[in-house]
């Protein structure tokens, strides 16, 4: 097998995401998000392992090789690197970074344990990284934490600032785990120093603003696209939560029996379930299926990218778009919404609930089409799904709102 070369590495970095071998278990690793890095597979007692050595930024090729050799040799002495504090100081030690030691907590833990770990990397990134993200981690102490709720809290973001502070809280723990450090300084704040109690969002839309909103969008097709139209009508009519629609696929649809089929895996709380279809949820997807030019997905990216479906932030930035708001653009868009307060794709399915209650729909049946987790008492007795009832509000809700949203009206 041919070793990597400082040439080829360059190659591969232009290539985007992949893993090279440099032979013996070393790989060079481009991911999707984040900074290349170098790992490490091994073997021990007959079961795979794969290590994180560190970044290309911080380990040349030399001394990803040099450190890989170290590695094999704490393995032969049968030491498993990935579970003992000795094993550990060949890659990760007191003084890597915090950078560092994130990555081996997202590669070792999160990947695998979290359904969309882009998140929690998305928060270390975007707000972590920038203040503490060079330091080693054993240098860290309470004060750097405090000043990193302070520089996260001035942007006004409390539930960002929760996270982050969760996410923290997170790494020490897994440096603990490996022996780098022996003390959390992030364990002597909680959400009161931070975001403190988070208040749940209420807003939602009446059918005037749903009839003003809904106008805006069809008028203004350049900036907001028609997947992005009849994906918040699908959202609005449905009740389902943004990533089950926009990363949904035609084998889960029977449009010709009016019926979609939800898969455990990609519902939340992994409770499949079935949704009855109103008409004129019929014509959207109807009208998706013409757009789609064949592909799996329902709502497929529509940009050059490795994501085969819509993007996760397309729409809640659509909806900005029209406020008047685009992150991370020094000239704002013109706000076609008016005054109009701001609302965001999970508001649809607020407004979704809402109705239903105004519609008269039962507690339990509204809870029912949001596929809402019961209680473990009533999950015990009732298994009732409520498919015929579900399927009545539905239809009920696309009648209220058909000349509202209806993907005919100009």
């Amino acid at each position: 097998m041919t070793q990597l070369t400082l040439k080829k590495i360059k190659e591969l970095k232009a290539l985007g995401p992949s893993k090279t071998s440099d032979g013996r278990g070393l790989s060079f690793v481009i991911p999707k998000r984040g900074e290349p890095y170098w790992s490490l597979r091994y073997s021990f007692y007959g079961k795979r392992r794969e290590l994180t050595l560190g970044k290309d930024s911080e380990l040349s090729l030399a001394e990803a090789r040099a450190q890989a050799e170290n590695l094999r040799g704490v393995v032969r002495k049968g030491i498993d690197p990935l579970s003992t504090p000795s094993g550990v100081s060949g890659a990760l030690t007191p003084s890597s970074s915090f950078n560092t030691i994130f990555q081996d907590l997202y590669d070792s833990k999160l990947k695998q344990s979290l359904k969309h770990p882009h998140i929690p990397e998305r928060i270390y990134r975007q707000n972590i990284a920038p203040l503490l993200g060079h330091i080693p981690i054993d240098r860290i102490t309470p004060v750097h934490i405090r000043d990193m709720i302070q520089t996260i809290k001035e942007t006004d973001r409390p539930s960002i600032t929760n996270k982050s502070l969760h996410l923290a809280n997170q790494i020490f723990r897994h440096a603990i785990q490996l022996g780098l450090v022996m003390m959390n300084p992030a364990a002597a704040f909680s959400s009161s120093d931070a975001g403190g109690h988070e208040i749940p969002r209420e807003r939602y839309l009446t059918l005037d603003e749903i009839e003003h909103a809904f106008r805006v969008f069809r008028s203004n097709a350049p900036r907001f696209s028609r997947d992005n139209y009849l994906a918040c009508c699908l959202l609005l009519l449905l009740g389902v939560r943004k990533s089950e629609l926009t990363e949904s696929k035609w084998a889960e649809f029977d449009l010709e029996n009016a019926l979609w089929k939800l898969p455990a895996e990609r519902a939340k709380f992994k409770r499949a379930i079935s949704i009855a279809l109103p008409p004129i949820s019929i014509e959207m997807l109807t009208e998706l299926k013409f757009r789609a030019v064949g592909s799996e997905y329902v709502f497929p990216n529509r940009r050059a990218s490795k994501m085969p479906h819509m993007g996760k932030d397309t729409i809640n930035r659509a909806i900005d778009s029209m406020f008047g708001i685009a992150q991370g653009k020094k000239v704002q868009p013109k706000n076609q919404l008016g005054a109009m307060e701001h609302f965001t794709v999970h508001d649809l399915r607020r407004t979704f609930r809402t109705l239903l209650s105004e519609l008269g729909v039962t507690e339990e049946v509204a809870e029912a089409c949001l596929n809402h987790a019961p209680g473990k008492l009533i999950k015990t007795y009732n298994r009732n799904r409520y498919f015929e009832e579900r399927k009545r509000a539905l239809t009920r809700l696309s009648e209220t709102l058909y000349d509202k949203i209806s993907p005919t009206i100009c």
